[in-house]
């Protein structure tokens, strides 16, 4: 079965766009839970020193759409490499 690969990017994106923006508000909301589990994620570093908490409002825009792009791209590689695998 192959996928359609617009679809499929296009899911991914707005998939990442949700998951970016609960992110985003985690951190607001939660900033020292956020912070521990950043901190369990990339394996103990201490983030301490440079953590900010204030993720809005520019800098959270310029990730919410960087990441939705990549994100797309993402997609579109992996439904077209799996379209050629599946042959």
């Amino acid at each position: 079965m192959k996928l359609n690969i617009g679809a499929f990017a296009n899911a991914f994106a707005v998939f990442m766009g949700i998951v970016y923006v609960f992110c985003g508000l985690g951190i607001a909301i939660f900033p020292e839970i956020s912070m521990a589990i950043t901190r369990s994620w990339f394996h103990g570093i201490d983030l301490e020193k440079i953590w900010s908490a204030t993720a809005f409002p520019g800098n959270f825009l310029l990730g919410l759409v960087t990441a939705v792009i990549f994100s797309w791209i993402a997609g579109y590689v992996f439904a077209s490499i799996y379209n050629k695998l599946v042959k």
